[in-house]
This record gives structure tokens, C-alpha cells and sequence, in this order.
């Protein structure tokens, strides 16, 4: 039988797996017993001897390019990896998931998307994994999990509202009867068995409820908490030292995420590294549009919330971090950049503010609001400050376009020779801003 960890690295199971394990320095270390486990994996593909793990370090890192190459790889192989389903490895693979929460917590932030990554690859993993299980076993391991969270031999819809807040759940794939969620069969029957008028009701408890509603309520319940595990770390992590090798895989995570990435997207190709080909960096006001300038200059009473809050906050801070938004087929987020939100603060929000309180009548000295709006526009919620804690409430605005300015703002839109041909002003900015760097070039040569 699988053990329940297997399933659940954040069971009192697997917590004692962690307590037992000892000296960390073990985790670079030859691990035989690993090896051969995965060596006898049934349908296990040993062609490429880097895919096979010798370490409990090397297995963090093997689970985090699993989840990148199942994600982004349409020719995926799963028999490279057909070891992350041996239920044999564990203990290993409980320390190797520990870890790896360790070294995330230090290197990224917890809305990350290195982080993002790795909670999604959890709920894939179990699905996964889930599937290979008997189905008398499984449900077993299914059932005594979702006990754990039980209150009075019943699950409250109240217990799962951090998931439901967080969007990996929706109270629509629930069966609810005052506030109580239906999952066991015996428990449908009694209240609806008599509900079903020639259809049996057996059946229909399959349709809507069944075994993949209670693993879908697994799965995202052990994301939740391992999103809540890293920010716990995270919080600790400011008083505690980490163990060296922690720090070191934080490090290797570092390179080997956006390197790995890099086969499959452009926001992470090409030799800007991280962030794509076209860098960010600092504004060069001469290359503003004629509507940007017109809006930093100040803007009568009645466009003066569209041309701050919806047209210069998302202008601005795209221009200053991730010019090349356009080009990329990838969603971002500012700390993805701007990893401590210094630029944010210090650069991008004075600059609007400053175009603001050149406004007429000074857009705040009215419109306090609109501070939350400029926060939300740049994807940090409606709050009075920026905070990586909120940040991912609301979406990054990309800029408006050409057409739209001249429909909702044309006593802004202006345009010069630069315009021509383009379609939003962060383009013209960039034709510009190139110009201008090249006629920089051949005067200084």
C-alpha cells in the first residue's frame, strides 16, 4: 500500500520523515537505496543517465525540470520520469519536496512564479500519482486525508475557503447541504436517494460528486497548504540561518529554472536572460510619445483619472521593467523584474504621482481613490501601498492602445512622425528610445 505521505508530504507522516532524516549534508550524498528503487521503476526509460537522480538533492531538482518539461514539452516522455510515481521512494521523495519548499522560500517570493510552479506541479503530481494507485487503495488514502480536515465527522464548505479565496477550487463543484459538503456516497443516498425519479441515484452521486470531486478537493487543499508552508519558511527564514546546501539549491534553482524554461517560452529566451531580448531599464523621457508627455504635464478635470490611472501607470512601469511585453506570449508580474519593488517605488509610482499633482485641480486633492487604483492597475490589489504580499489580487494593466486613447482621451493624442505606423504608445516609445541610443552611438564614435 501507498503510504499516505506519498500522497500528502505535509501529513504527521511526513513530518516525522523530515524530523528522522538527520544531518542535511546527507542530501548530496550517493543515495544506493534511491538508485536502485528507481533503477527497477517498471517502464522507467534509463537512456539519459542525468535524468536518473543519485541524490535527494538531485531528485528536488529532477521534480521542478519534471514539472517544466510536463507543462511546456508537447513531445514529453513521462518514462523519463516514471520514477516521481514509484511509490517505493517515499521517504526520499518527502525530503526532496521538504527541501525544495526550503530552498524556494529563500530564493523567490512567495508569489513567484518559480513558486507558482512548483505548488501547481504538487497538484499535477498527486493526480498523477493518484492514477496508479488501485482504486480500492486509493480511495482509502483519499478518504483518511480529507479526515484530517474533517469537524464533527463532516467537512464545512468554511473549512475550504482559503482554497476557494486562492481560485483552485470553486464553491460550483461542490454538492452542499446547509454549508456541509457532500462527498460520501452512503451520505447522498440518504438525503437524495429519493430525489431521482427513475434514474438511479447511485448514478447520478457519480455525476456530481464521485471519487474525482474528493481528488480534486485533495489536490488543491495540499497546495494550499504548501503555499502557506513556504511563507511560513519564508517568515522564519529572517530569524533562522538555513543550512548551506539549502542555500545552494536555492542558488542552482536560480539558473536552472529560467535555463530549462528558456526551450519553451520567450519570456524567458534569448540573451536578456530571465527577462526576454528586450530589457528594461532606465526611462528616457526624450522618447516619450506626444500622449505620455501631454499626460505628465498635467491633465484638465475631465480626463484626468483615465489618463493616470488606466493610460501613464500601465505606460510607465511596462516602459521602465518589460518593454517587450508585446512580444511575449507569457503573463508577468512586476516582481518577476523588480524583485524587492525598489524601481516600483522609487521611480515608477513618483513619476505618477508627480503627472497627478500636475493635473488640474491635483488629481489626489479630489480623488484620494484613485491611489488604490493606480496599486491595482500594477496587479497589487486595492491597497494604499505596493506589497509583494497582495501582489497577483489584481492583473499588471498592459498599456492602452492607439485607437482607445483617441477614443477616450483625444485632447491627449497628438501624434508626430514617431506615431506612424504604430498601434500603442510603449511601441512608439521603443522606436524612439532606439533612435535615440543610435544616434547616441554614432556621435560618441
Amino acid at each position: 500500500m501507498a503510504e499516505i505521505s506519498y500522497i500528502n508530504p505535509l501529513s504527521e507522516e511526513g513530518r516525522g520523515i523530515v524530523k528522522e532524516y538527520g544531518d542535511l549534508n546527507q542530501l548530496t550524498e550517493e543515495n544506493e537505496d534511491l538508485v536502485s528503487s528507481i533503477m527497477h521503476t517498471p517502464n522507467q526509460k534509463i537512456s539519459d543517465d542525468e535524468l536518473i537522480p543519485g541524490s535527494i538533492k538531485e531528485l528536488a531538482i529532477n521534480k521542478i525540470k519534471w514539472a517544466i518539461e510536463k507543462k511546456n514539452n508537447k513531445n514529453f516522455d513521462s518514462r523519463e520520469y516514471e520514477y516521481l510515481s514509484n511509490s517505493e521512494i517515499y521517504q526520499e521523495d518527502v525530503i526532496a519536496f521538504h527541501v525544495l519548499c526550503q530552498a524556494l522560500a529563500i530564493q523567490f517570493n512567495t508569489s513567484s512564479r518559480e513558486t507558482k510552479l512548483f505548488i501547481d506541479s504538487i497538484g499535477l503530481l498527486i493526480e498523477e500519482r493518484l492514477s496508479k494507485i488501485t482504486p480500492s487503495i486509493r480511495y482509502e488514502i483519499i478518504d483518511e486525508i480529507l479526515r484530517d480536515i474533517a469537524v464533527d465527522g463532516s467537512i464545512k464548505w468554511t473549512s475550504l475557503k482559503e482554497v476557494i479565496g486562492s481560485k483552485k477550487l470553486s464553491l460550483v463543484q461542490l454538492l452542499l447541504d446547509n454549508g456541509e459538503i457532500i462527498l460520501e456516497k452512503e451520505e447522498f443516498l440518504e438525503k437524495y436517494g429519493d430525489k431521482f425519479d427513475g434514474r438511479p441515484a447511485d448514478r447520478i452521486y457519480d455525476i456530481i460528486v464521485g471519487q474525482k470531486i474528493k481528488e480534486l478537493i485533495l489536490s488543491r487543499l495540499i497546495m494550499q497548504k504548501t503555499e502557506e508552508y513556504i511563507k511560513r519558511i519564508k517568515e522564519m527564514s529572517k530569524i533562522i540561518e538555513m543550512h548551506p546546501i539549502i542555500l545552494e539549491l536555492g542558488e542552482q534553482l536560480k539558473e536552472i529554472i529560467p535555463e530549462e524554461m528558456s526551450k519553451y517560452n520567450t519570456y524567458y529566451a534569448g540573451s536578456g536572460g530571465l527577462y526576454g531580448t528586450v530589457k528594461g531599464g532606465k526611462l528616457v523621457p526624450e522618447a516619450f510619445p506626444p500622449c505620455i508627455q501631454n499626460t505628465i504635464e498635467g491633465v484638465s478635470s475631465g480626463g484626468r483619472n483615465d489618463a493616470i490611472v488606466l493610460l501613464l501607470t500601465s505606460f510607465v512601469s511596462y516602459a521602465r521593467l518589460y518593454p517587450g511585453i508585446f512580444g511575449s506570449d507569457e503573463s508577468v508580474k512586476i516582481s518577476d523584474i523588480d524583485t524587492d519593488l525598489k524601481i516600483t517605488e522609487n521611480e515608477i509610482l513618483p513619476l505618477i504621482y508627480q503627472a497627478a499633482d500636475n493635473c488640474t485641480p491635483p488629481l489626489f486633492d479630489d480623488q484620494p481613490q484613485e491611489k488604490l487604483n493606480i496599486i491595482s492597475k500594477l496587479g497589487f490589489g486595492l491597497h494604499d501601498e505596493i506589497s509583494l504580499e497582495n501582489e497577483g489580487e489584481t492583473t499588471w494593466y498592459t498599456p492602452m492602445s492607439c485607437e482607445k486613447i483617441k477614443m477616450h482621451l483625444p485632447q491627449l493624442c497628438k501624434p508626430d512622425g514617431s506615431c506612424k505606423g504604430l498601434n500603442n504608445p510603449l511601441s512608439c516609445y521603443g522606436r524612439k528610445k532606439y533612435q535615440i541610443d543610435k544616434k547616441g552611438k554614432k556621435e560618441s564614435s
